[in-house]
């Protein structure tokens, strides 16, 4: 249901601008968050980057335009957390300005045999003077929780960075993506490859042409990219055979109101996540509102989409960069739907079976005095401001939202810009809402 509007003044936690109105949310969902150290994320803004570990802490990259990336721990049982990569010190070359490694940009992943943490380093945003060239290439890196050690992995692509890392460690091998951060085109985007991970030699399959492409692997091994115009592109190790699939939606080609097959201005950067029994993919587009799932264990060159439904039901705008099929089987999407110049984050959820996804709610934002957001002369801490407090009392976000995470308990966590900050919203929150 869309949140009604009310005309009200607002109390800025810590904002540059206030909008003239802010949301009144009919329905509330609280989270707690808690603040990335700062030193890692000085601008306030991070990515995709958050899974969680065997041992139940969560990995998080960050963003230090021009400066480094780090890799960050997150223990939610003792709230605490601390840097386990240091991404310059990792690969023994610190680079600043554009060739700096300033992001860890991919959707982390977790190693099912080993519990080892896969990651990649990108490029940042060249300053005046400064050409894509000045980037030598982003480092597949893989942290291993239990002995702290991180290797690093050859530039796969020169002055490309890695956006996607995804592995098969029954198979030793990894699948990359990489990201030269240009519009789509021949040689300029997105190539998938294939990571030999006792030997570090790389094997190109194809350049898909589409930007923030993520790859999923199924439960035959198989590992999946989007290209540029709606086909899919399907490796099988076991025959080593790249296959070119169709994709349909309820029976038929993908419309351009679906946007999953644009290509002009570009295509629309899509979420990838795929269930824990490797049977079914689900899919996202950034600037939809509708939620996708595809059938894995079909045969034949067309692999058979189905539409699950509207995020968030009477919207007129959203964004969402974050979704995720966690280990319960739910598929969660931390969505914003555009209201007043404000960003509001709900939370949706779609369980196999339901009728279509359910909103939450909008993510209350319990302790808000989690971090200080003014300096000792009260004035506002630069890129603080994306955090509101209502009139209501309430405090929301109002930037877009950047990664989702469902933990093995049932706890849901959110990455939220301006101070870059992880929301997590607890099981038993999830469960009052009786939905």
């Amino acid at each position: 249901m869309r949140c009604p509007q009310l005309l009200l003044l607002v109390v800025v936690t810590s904002a540059t601008s206030v909008p003239a109105t802010e949301p009144a949310p009919e329905r509330l969902i609280d989270a707690t968050a808690h603040v990335v150290p700062k030193e890692t994320a000085p601008e306030g803004e991070g990515y995709f980057s958050i899974i969680e570990g065997h041992n139940e802490r969560l990995y998080i990259g960050t963003h230090a335009n021009a400066v480094n990336a780090w890799l960050v721990e997150f223990d939610p049982a003792a709230e605490a957390m601390k840097i386990v990569v240091d991404a310059h010190e990792a690969i023994g070359i610190d680079l600043k300005g554009f060739g700096a490694q300033a992001k860890i940009h991919t959707r982390n992943n977790t190693g099912k045999l080993t519990g080892r943490i896969y990651f990649g380093t990108k490029q940042g945003y060249p300053a005046e003077g400064e050409t894509r060239e000045d980037y030598p290439g982003g480092y597949p890196m893989v942290y291993d929780p239990a002995t702290g050690d991180t290797r690093v992995y050859p530039i796969p692509v020169p002055h490309h960075g890695i956006n996607s890392i995804t592995p098969d460690e029954a198979r030793g091998v990894a699948y990359i993506s990489t990201c030269s951060d240009h519009r789509p085109g021949p040689g300029e985007n997105a190539v998938f490859l294939i990571l030999d991970l006792e030997t570090g030699e790389y094997r190109e399959l194809m350049d898909t042409e589409h930007y923030y492409g993520f790859i999923v692997v199924d439960y035959l091994g198989r590992a999946y990219h989007p290209i540029l115009g709606g086909d899919i592109a399907r490796y099988d190790p076991e025959t080593d055979r790249l296959e070119r699939l169709k994709q349909t939606i309820d029976g038929e080609p993908p419309t351009d109101a679906t946007r999953l097959a644009l290509t002009e201005p570009g295509p629309d950067p899509i979420n990838w996540d795929i269930s824990p029994d490797g049977k079914t993919l689900y899919a996202q587009p950034m600037s939809g509102n509708g939620l996708y799932a595809y059938d894995l264990t079909a045969e034949g060159d067309v692999l058979p989409g189905r539409s699950l439904g509207t995020l968030v039901p009477g919207a007129d705008s959203t964004d969402c960069r974050a979704m995720c099929a966690g280990p319960s089987g739910a598929v969660w999407c931390a969505v914003t739907e555009g209201v007043e110049g404000v960003n509001v984050l709900h939370l949706v959820r779609y369980r196999p079976g339901d009728a279509s996804p359910v909103d939450l709610g909008v993510v209350n934002v319990s302790n808000p005095d989690f971090t200080e957001f003014t300096d000792a002369n009260g004035d506002a801490l630069p890129f603080h401001s994306g955090f509101l407090k209502l009139a209501s009392g309430h405090t929301i976000t109002r930037y877009v939202i950047l990664g989702v995470c469902e933990a093995r308990n049932g706890d849901v966590h959110i990455l939220a810009m301006h101070p870059y900050s992880v929301l997590t919203v607890e099981a038993s929150e999830i469960e009052e809402t009786g939905l």
